[in-house]
């Protein structure tokens, strides 16, 4: 495609992504000059369509970019009013008082929200500035100047053949470009995935770390709801060798949050992370409040957790990367979004001292600095050692050493007696033989509680053209059936909460509608035989309020 002419558009900040992050980057740019020409290119349908959050926002990167958002009816409407951590056993719980957890777990001042609607709202904002925002425009390649620079993507390529050919329908797109490119397309997008190579970007930290986070919205019995109620879990039916855990937030309208977040390091390909999820929502605890109520959406993404030790150089030639892109999650507070926020103003800030200097293409190290010793830096450097720990000594090993890390850190000004502890593996090198563990039997899903993944996925209001090229690409086709199946029992069946892969009469088969655009397949396969790209436009969910 890169031999097609196409027409270009020039901007002085061309942005991928309209999250937190991205959103935040082009507020804040035109707050420092209005007179700046910024664009937004979202690949979903509309803004927020592919965003998916817990979420329990922290206001602190919202406050700084707009302290007026309470006033300007930003959709944050639930304050957090109660706050629970329970260890989970088959039948029953045991509380964690909360004078135990570390103070930075308090989620006193937060708010219970959409992030879909919060992004919506910001979206409004940056439109009333001037930005100009495009959805349903995919980026599916970099352009590069003549200095190996970043100098814009290609946008809103339609209408490829299957084969990935141009027919008599495609639309080639155009060119977007900009003095400096900021790619905010959250956890391992594929231009993301891209410059890091390119450029090296993660050569001198540690290795990412994910998780893959599930998310289903109920509405409940109100004799059940408790609006503001945050709980989190840990334990069943994990267990207590595979990390992971669950969040239900009481948002308003007696609406709950109901979601599992499993970490990607397990070893037993056989562990099914969807099935975790439905298995979770029988524990006596969940099912009472669900009892009666209904589900009435359905999504799922990863989650990064690798931290402070492996954010990669988040400046390079032309450009930036923000939000989930550069990995920001603070993993036990659960919470990214306020550190998305804080990396788009901080981006927005170096470019524009670059431009207001004349400069353009080059690499932004001042924001790259910012990054590391600003709000973000500091909110991940204490919590850095949760996610390697929890690797090292399991779930409840990592819970005493994690928190002791936390509040010696807190009492002691940031220093911490384990140092910086190392990841070690990938996720991928993390999956074991299938010959060294147990098959796992799971129970059938009852249809009231728990669902199969294709009436799930109906629930995410998933949508792809049929006749396009398929987005997910495996390097070498013989991989799967050659490799994956006999050493792995090819774990590409259940690692998918959409129901992707299967096997089918010896044979890989991908249903690439039914995918949800979380990223598992890229992270978990353990050949690293898959390819994420982007569909066309306007493809993929279309959540309502997650």
């Amino acid at each position: 495609m890169s031999d097609i002419e196409r027409e270009s558009m020039e901007y002085d900040v061309v942005i991928v992504g309209a999250g937190p992050a991205g959103l935040s980057a082009a507020i804040r740019l035109k707050q420092l000059d209005a007179e700046l020409n910024v664009v937004v290119l979202e690949k979903g349908s509309e803004v927020g369509a592919h965003i998916l959050s817990g979420a329990v926002l922290d206001p602190s990167g919202l406050t700084r970019l707009i302290p007026d958002w309470k006033e300007k009816g930003a959709p944050l409407n639930v304050p957090v009013k109660e706050d629970n951590f329970y260890v989970l056993g088959e039948a029953g719980q045991i509380r964690l008082p909360n004078f135990i957890m570390p103070p930075l777990m308090n989620n006193h001042g937060n708010y219970i929200v959409s992030m879909g609607n919060v992004c919506r709202w910001m979206a409004e904002q940056a439109e009333e500035m001037g930005v100009e925002i495009f959805p349903g425009m995919a980026c599916s390649e970099l352009v590069f100047g003549e200095g190996g620079e970043v100098k814009g993507v290609v946008a809103g390529v339609f209408g490829l053949e299957a084969d990935g050919s141009i027919g008599e329908n495609t639309e080639p797109g155009m060119e977007l470009h900009g003095k400096y490119v900021f790619l905010s397309e959250g956890v391992r997008g594929s231009l993301s995935k891209e410059v890091i190579s390119k450029y090296g970007l993660a050569d001198d930290c540690d290795v990412p770390k994910f998780g893959i986070g599930m998310k289903e919205i109920w509405e409940v019995d109100p004799d059940k709801h408790n609006e503001g109620e945050v709980t989190h879990t840990m334990g069943w039916p994990l267990g207590f060798k595979n990390s992971g855990g669950s969040f239900v937030y009481h948002l308003d309208n007696n609406q709950v949050y109901v979601g599992y977040i499993v970490d990607l390091n397990y070893k037993n390909p056989h562990l099914f992370p969807y099935m975790e999820f439905q298995r979770f929502k029988h524990h006596p605890k969940i099912a009472r409040l669900l009892e009666g109520g209904k589900r009435v959406a359905y999504g799922a993404r990863a989650v990064t957790k690798g931290g402070y030790q492996s954010i990669p150089q988040v400046a390079f030639p032309g450009g930036a990367l923000l939000g989930c892109s550069a990995g920001l999650v603070n993993l036990p507070r659960i919470k990214g979004n306020h550190n998305a926020m804080h990396s788009g103003i901080e981006a927005a800030e170096a470019a524009f001292a670059a431009i207001k200097d004349g400069r353009s293409g080059d690499t932004l190290d001042t924001y790259d600095s910012a990054l590391k010793s600003g709000p973000v830096g500091k909110d991940l450097s204490r919590v850095r050692n949760v996610a390697p720990l929890n690797a090292k000594f399991g779930p409840l090993g990592g819970l005493a050493f994690g928190g002791f890390d936390m509040w010696f850190q807190t009492l002691f000004g940031g220093f911490s007696l384990f140092g910086t502890v190392k990841h070690g593996k990938t996720d991928a090198q993390s999956t074991e033989e299938a010959s060294k563990h147990q098959a796992i039997d799971y129970p059938k899903p009852d249809g009231t509680l728990s669902f199969d993944r294709l009436t799930n996925v109906s629930f995410s209001f998933t949508n792809h053209e049929e006749s396009q090229p398929a987005h997910l690409h495996l390097l070498d086709d013989s991989v799967p059936m050659a490799v994956n199946m006999p050493k792995f029992a090819e774990p590409a069946q259940r690692y998918c909460p959409a129901g992707v892969y299967e096997v089918v009469d010896d044979k890989f088969v991908i249903n690439f509608q039914n995918c949800v655009h979380c990223k598992t397949c890229d992270i978990k396969d353990p050949s690293q035989n898959i390819n994420w790209t982007c569909p066309q436009g306007g493809d993929g969910p279309n959540y309502p309020n997650m």
